[in-house]
This record gives structure tokens, C-alpha cells and sequence, in this order.
């Protein structure tokens, strides 16, 4: 009888040992740290589980709110922000899609600035293109020494009569965003001394015609166009002696790109430049240790530069101009270690044409260039043999070629068999590196 009171008071025991709430005894950064990893409407629910619980939202130093007109109102934002008052305001992301919304945009973002905030993300998005825009307040840009991290998107009218002072601005990205004027490019970054990183997506150059970015302290720049506006003319002028970084894609149809040079770059991704009636692209880059182009169409050559730092190439062969920019690339670079090119996926040379070689063989192919990676090998094309034996034939030091012919239909058995046929014609080419491993995927 002892033993049966005695299990049944270890099971009650056990019981209120479960039922104990041992996540409110934890301590408070600790559960800080957790509700700032759940949404925030989450964190602010937790307010009613206890008393330990009722103010503890209130000291998250990150808040992201979305508001529309079937959820949180810009009015209720507005108040949580104002019960809102942690020591430091680390993020705040602010999400539009009421239309009253963006009127009050510019009060909530003068609540952020006064509670030193860190890192402010505004994102505008709709789908009705004619939607009005919402304009980001300037007279609170006259001076801020706190803000790190800046993200605006979509609908987002900037302008900036003067200059700006973000004096610790590391990051901005600017998607989709209007500006009112070219002089408000220029007012924005001149006044982010500390800039580091800038992301700029546009619709072309429907708001502004030169986009010029001036900025000493830049290490990395990333610029996007969605040219499917056929909008023409305007173009980029860039300053960033400091760039280590670069990413170009989608500038067609531009009058201008011209880029100073860039003495610390170490890579750059240049994606789909075309019909660009002034351009400096490939004068700009040739400090970059490690490059990946893709010229749809003509580009201009650089005459007298080399590509000393360059150990690392990656080529998309597109038309007659892939070609040619290949002979280009390796005679201008000494020290290239190793070159992947892709091809294309369908025959773009006029019948008879063969590939330019260099006059003399390349400095890289006789003392430096150690693999070859070549994807979409077109097997039934001579000129794209005559390039890879050139190379088999000429790289001295190399160590491994990878070729990866497109893909056959496995029941398409007569083209199997000429693939199979040309392929090993290829491995039979004299190396001129007898420690070459030539592998076929």
C-alpha cells in the first residue's frame, strides 16, 4: 500500500514538472534572442502568456511588419512602435501594401531614426504598375550617424534636393526605386562616406538617363537591368577606386558605360552588355584577378592593356565575338591558371569561318595555364575542334581538361556513335603536357 502512494506521488510529481514553465526562467537576452528569430506579430502574441511575458516584445531589437488593408494598419504600426523601446533598434522592416499606408511612411521612418535604428528595409511592392509612389522622407537624411544598413524597393520616389549625410551607411540596395533627378544619385551617394556595398535594380532608364556613381569607398557594386522596357539611350558612369567586387547584368541598349579603373579589383561577372555606343568595359577590369564575361554583342578592345592579376576565366561563347574575345583574353593574360568556357547552343558562324588563333602562342598556355573546363562542347562543330586541339596542343602545364558535350537523346543512337567518334579524336590530339588527365562527361 506504502509503494502505491509512494509511485502515485512520484507521478504527480513528474507531472507538475511538466506542466512547469521553464522557458520564462530563462534568461532575458536569451529570450530576446529567441523572439527575434519568430515574426514579429508572433513576439507581440506572447504578451498575453504572463506577466514575465507582457512587456518583454517591447525590448526585441528587430521588428518587421507587413501591413494591408486586411491586416495591421499603418496606424497600428505606428503604436507599436511608439510602445516599442529597446536600448538599441537593430532592424526594422517595413512592408507597404495599403494605399494609405505610404502616407504615413514618413512618420514611421522619423520613430525609427529616433531610436537610432541599424538596419531599415522599405519595400512598396504592388502589382499595379500605375500605383502611385511613395516618397521617402529627405528632410530626415540631413544627418544620421547610426544607420548601417538601407534597403528600399519598388515604387520608392527619391529625391534629394541636397546632399544627404548617412555618415555610417555600409549597405544599400536600391531595387526598383525612382529617382527624381539625376543630381539625387549624385546628392545619395556622395553623402554615404562609408558606403561598402551597393545594389542597383532598375527598370532601364525610365527615371533617370546617366546613373552616376561616385563613391571612393566602394568595394562592391552590383547592377541589374531588366531591359525588357526597350527604353534607349542614357548609361553609367562610374567612379570606385576601392571596387573589389563587380557584377554587370542586362545593359543593353545604353549609349555610355564608362569605369574608371579599379586598381584593387579581384573579380567581376559582366552578364549580357550589348549595342553600347561607348563603352570602357573591358579597360576598367584588367586588375581583376578572376573575370566572368558574356558579350552577346560587339564590345570594344582595349589596345595596350594586359590583364597581369588574371588567374581565373570564365567565357560564355556567344556568335563570332565569344571567339574572338577568347583569342583576345589569352593573349593578354600571362598568368591565367584556368579557363571555362561555355557554348552555345546553337551554330552562329557563317559557313567556312575558322577561329583567329594568336599569331604566337600565348604566354599562359606555355607557363601557367594548369585546367580547362568546357561546357556544351559542340563535338559536331570543326571550329570548336580546332580551338580545343589548339589548347590540348599548346598548354604546357596542363593538368586536366573537362569537356562536357550537350546532351543526346540516349534512343538517337546514329549521333551517339559520331559523338562517340569525334570524342575520341579529341582525346588522340598530341598534349603538349604529358601529365594532362582528359576527362569526357
Amino acid at each position: 500500500m506504502k509503494q502505491k502512494r509512494k509511485i502515485g506521488g512520484e507521478s504527480l510529481k513528474n507531472r507538475d514538472a511538466m506542466n512547469e514553465d521553464r522557458i520564462s526562467e530563462l534568461p532575458e537576452p536569451l529570450l530576446l534572442q529567441i523572439l527575434s528569430s519568430v515574426p514579429t506579430k508572433d513576439a507581440i502574441a506572447t504578451s498575453v502568456l504572463s506577466k514575465r511575458w507582457r512587456s518583454l516584445w517591447k525590448m526585441v531589437p528587430k521588428l518587421d511588419f507587413g501591413f494591408n488593408n486586411k491586416q495591421a494598419s499603418s496606424e497600428d504600426v505606428y503604436r507599436l512602435l511608439i510602445l516599442h523601446k529597446p536600448p538599441v533598434l537593430e532592424s526594422l522592416h517595413l512592408l507597404i501594401r495599403d494605399r494609405n499606408g505610404r502616407f504615413d511612411i514618413g512618420i514611421l521612418i522619423a520613430v525609427a531614426f529616433t531610436r537610432h535604428v541599424r538596419e531599415l528595409v522599405l519595400d512598396h511592392y504592388n502589382e499595379d504598375e500605375d500605383e502611385k509612389t511613395v516618397e521617402f522622407p529627405s528632410v530626415l537624411c540631413s544627418y544620421n550617424n547610426t544607420l548601417e544598413v538601407l534597403k528600399l524597393k519598388h515604387h520608392v520616389l527619391l529625391g534629394f534636393p541636397s546632399r544627404v549625410c548617412f555618415s555610417a551607411l555600409r549597405e544599400l540596395h536600391l531595387c526598383h526605386v525612382v529617382f527624381e533627378s539625376e543630381a539625387s544619385v549624385c546628392n545619395l551617394l556622395s553623402g554615404c562616406p562609408r558606403l561598402q556595398d551597393l545594389v542597383v535594380l532598375r527598370h532601364s532608364n525610365f527615371d533617370v538617363l546617366t546613373y552616376t556613381i561616385d563613391v571612393p569607398s566602394l568595394q562592391r557594386l552590383t547592377i541589374e537591368e531588366d531591359s525588357s522596357q526597350d527604353m534607349y539611350g542614357g548609361g553609367y558612369v562610374i567612379n570606385a577606386p576601392s571596387l573589389k567586387y563587380l557584377n554587370i547584368k542586362g545593359l543593353c541598349l545604353i549609349d555610355i558605360f564608362l569605369m574608371e579603373k579599379a586598381p584593387e579589383l579581384v573579380e567581376a561577372k559582366i552578364e549580357g552588355l550589348s549595342d553600347i555606343a561607348n563603352d570602357n568595359i573591358l579597360a576598367s577590369l584588367t586588375s581583376a584577378k578572376r573575370l566572368s564575361l558574356h558579350f552577346p554583342l560587339k564590345i570594344k578592345y582595349p589596345t595596350g592593356s594586359i590583364f597581369h592579376q588574371l588567374v581565373s576565366l570564365k567565357l560564355h561563347i556567344n556568335r563570332i565575338i565569344g571567339w574572338n574575345l577568347l583569342s583576345f583574353m589569352l593573349d593578354s593574360s600571362p598568368k591565367l591558371q584556368i579557363l571555362k568556357l561555355t557554348g552555345s547552343c546553337r551554330p552562329d558562324r557563317p559557313v567556312g569561318w575558322e577561329w583567329n588563333q594568336p599569331k604566337c602562342v600565348p604566354e599562359c598556355l606555355l607557363l601557367h595555364l594548369e585546367t580547362l573546363v568546357w561546357r556544351s562542347y559542340g563535338w559536331q562543330r570543326e571550329y570548336e575542334k580546332q580551338v580545343a586541339t589548339y589548347i590540348l596542343k599548346n598548354a604546357r602545364q596542363l593538368k586536366k581538361a573537362t569537356f562536357s558535350p550537350r546532351y543526346l537523346n540516349p534512343k538517337n543512337l546514329e549521333k551517339l556513335a559520331k559523338r562517340q567518334e569525334r570524342l575520341n579524336e579529341l582525346a588522340c590530339v598530341a598534349r603538349g603536357s604529358t601529365s594532362c588527365h582528359l576527362v569526357f562527361e
